[in-house]
């Protein structure tokens, strides 16, 4: 009986430690999916800028909050440096541009265009002259295949400025994100990445607000409507604290293959609730090149955590 006893409780810890961590990237896969929903409601009724400012504000006050309350040290020179560099690649640029984006096309797009950093990864290491792997030279150009078949039947809305202009903020904001990813691996610090996290949050509000304040592009907060507080609500709670910390959980808990699963599930993920809640299209074009897409992510990815 003793003998049982240690080895039902053996199971049980394994059964724990696979568990959670799974449901942790399931949690993942399926609110930051969704995070591009709610972006696309809460910018149909407010400009996209002061969205983002706000999202960040509330965000960033809850994980200072939460180190202002356990005494944590602040950061050190070398450590802010990174801190506001990665405020200006993380959330004003990417996370800015991206929201932006999606004012002008749809929330299914932006979160295809979004998953397609790691190209920008590959390209840049190659024209810095480093040395980059087959399959990640492969994966870049399936994944451009694919998202040429993707563009098939967006030909005609390329006629339209805004669609353009969408497009291009939509590109530049995976690039930025590209640019922060490289910019972490070679200035690495041990400070808390939770509460680096806030403060960059925190500095991209103030810088936001203060220029979509100055430029008169921001709204009273009293006009702003319901639906887009609620927008907002959702994208501090679940886009910027709780899925951050079911992130670094899964991170530290699972092999860096399966952790990165998320990243090929956004996409589908919002493509699915976009079509179910806004009407956006999902046809067969969309479908094939989006698979095909995360194909080919997948093998830059690979490529990448291998090197």
């Amino acid at each position: 009986m003793a003998y049982f006893s240690v080895f039902h409780n053996y199971i049980q810890q394994k059964k724990n430690a696979i568990g959670l961590p799974i449901l942790a990237l399931i949690w993942i896969s399926f609110f930051w999916g969704t995070t591009w929903i709610a972006s696309k409601e809460g910018v149909k009724h407010m400009p996209p800028m002061q969205l983002v400012a706000l999202r960040q504000l509330f965000g960033g006050l809850l994980y200072l909050l939460y180190f202002l309350i356990k005494k944590h040290p602040w950061p050190n020179k070398r450590q802010w440096r990174t801190i506001l560099v990665l405020s200006v690649l993380n959330f004003m640029l990417s996370n800015g541009l991206s929201t932006w984006g999606v004012k002008y096309i749809s929330s299914g797009l932006g979160a295809i265009i979004g998953s397609i950093f790691p190209l920008w990864i590959v390209i840049i290491s190659l024209f810095r002259g480093q040395k980059t792997s087959w399959k990640a030279v492969v994966g870049l150009i399936v994944a451009f295949g694919g998202i040429c078949v993707i563009f098939y039947d967006y030909l005609n809305d390329f006629l339209e400025p805004e669609f353009r202009f969408g497009i291009l903020l939509s590109v530049i904001a995976t690039f930025t994100w590209a640019l922060s990813s490289i910019y972490i691996k070679e200035n690495k610090t041990n400070f808390n990445p939770y509460f680096s996290l806030g403060l960059q949050m925190l500095i991209s509000s103030v810088v936001i607000s203060s220029v979509i304040g100055f430029n008169g592009t921001s709204v009273p907060l009293s006009e702003i409507p319901e639906i887009s507080w609620w927008s907002i609500g959702y994208l501090v709670v679940f886009g910027s604290v709780l899925t951050f910390i079911a992130f670094i959980y899964a991170l530290e808990n699972l092999p860096t293959e399966i952790s990165s699963l998320y990243a090929y599930i956004n996409p589908m993920v919002a493509l699915f609730f976009g079509y179910l809640l806004f009407n956006e299209p999902l046809t067969t074009a969309i479908i094939i090149g989006g698979t095909i897409t995360i194909i080919g992510l997948y093998l830059v990815n690979r490529a990448i955590k291998k090197k």
